[in-house]
């Protein structure tokens, strides 16, 4: 059966690749060519063209792209009260390469600003849809994963109150959306499937973290923002291995998060990737728990223009079948199409056409 509310059994997880005009308008607003007003000139109509794509497929949600970000998450997390984007002597390491130099620096107590520009982008996207406007941000753990411990002591001796506040500042996150209309607020989160990987671990206990304590702790915390949620707003998490010029980061199954991540965690639905064998089996499924909540299957890959096979999708979503209920999965590609502005390598029409498969599969399986 298909679905009235979010997630649908077709959906996308946000990122859409960024088309010539809008790099072509970047380019030249990082130059001092044109204006901020020029810049937006060209987001609003790029993202105008690529919602009534999403209408035009047949998806039931729409995103916009996250066409006025460099970042997945750096362009929100510079806007919280305390924060701010700095530049670095090296970009984070992904498979065989790097991404631009830049990080996210604490400076002050962290908070929810009184005018965060993403409110407003998320207003225009509500104004020029006729489907369920989705929008996207970092999960608070993305926030404490990439500085660990070492970079936010000196603002927060005691890690416990860093996480308070941010606990506290995506609650004030999740009741300003709400308020401009929003009913599908996604969390993206590569942290949890990063604690499935082993040199990952080590990493973030070279930052300083009690990498033992960093499941219960990230899972208090967003259980703390999610308080805020009514109960007429969906909010979901995008679970993934990295993303960046169709590389990643991390490797290994779920198991290790599995429990507390599908089991404690107060989300609706959880976005999970697994197109590839980095991702491990459907085994963690076993612990979602029977009733309203929801695994997004990421059986469709953004990183390549490789059309899946239909009937391939279609025997894993059976095979995902024998530990979690039909009724509770749903299908999607297994990240966004363009986590930075740089986007993954392959066309647009590769990535409309994926799409579009997705659609005419959750379709065949679910009607």
């Amino acid at each position: 059966m298909q679905r009235t509310k979010p997630p649908f059994r077709a959906d996308m997880v946000g990122s859409l690749l960024r088309t010539e005009p809008l790099k072509q308008a970047r380019a030249k607003h990082v130059a001092g060519e044109i204006t901020d007003g020029q810049l937006a000139e060209v987001e609003d109509r790029e993202i105008e063209k690529i919602i009534a794509r999403q209408e035009e497929i047949g998806l039931q949600s729409a995103t916009d792209g996250e066409f006025r970000r460099s970042w997945w998450h750096f362009d929100f997390l510079a806007g919280l009260d305390g924060c701010e984007l700095i530049q670095l002597d090296h970009g984070i390491q992904f498979h065989g390469v790097q991404t631009k130099a830049e990080t996210i620096a604490i400076r002050s107590k962290i908070g929810w600003p009184a005018n965060h520009p993403m409110i407003a982008h998320f207003k225009f996207l509500k104004a020029h849809t006729r489907l369920v406007p989705k929008m996207t941000i970092p999960s608070p753990s993305v926030l404490h994963f990439r500085s660990g411990y070492n970079a936010i002591k000196s603002v927060y001796p005691d890690i416990d109150v860093f996480f308070d506040d941010a606990a506290a500042a995506y609650a004030d996150a999740v009741r300003a959306f709400y308020d401009a209309g929003c009913r599908y607020l996604q969390f993206d989160d590569t942290v949890w499937a990063y604690l499935c990987d082993d040199a990952q671990l080590k990493q973030a206990e070279e930052r300083g973290d009690d990498v033992d304590k960093l499941q219960e702790r990230y899972a208090r915390t967003i259980n703390r923002a999610l308080e805020a949620k009514p109960a007429d707003m969906t909010i979901t998490m995008h679970v993934c291995r990295g993303n960046f010029r169709s590389t990643w980061i991390s490797s290994g199954g779920y198991e290790p998060v599995a429990e507390t991540l599908l089991g404690t965690v107060n989300i609706d639905g959880y976005f999970l990737e697994y197109d590839t064998e980095r991702a491990g089996g459907f085994e963690p499924l076993r612990f979602l728990p029977k009733g309203d909540k929801l695994v997004v299957l990421g059986l469709i890959t953004s990183k390549s223009g490789t059309l899946e096979n239909k009937d391939d999708v279609k025997r894993r979503i059976t095979e995902a079948t024998r530990f979690v209920d039909l009724d509770q999965l749903c299908l999607s590609p297994q990240c966004g199409f363009a986590s930075t502005e740089e986007g993954n390598v392959l066309t647009e029409e590769a990535q409309w056409a994926k799409l579009a498969e997705i659609v005419e599969i959750a379709h065949e399986v679910w009607d």
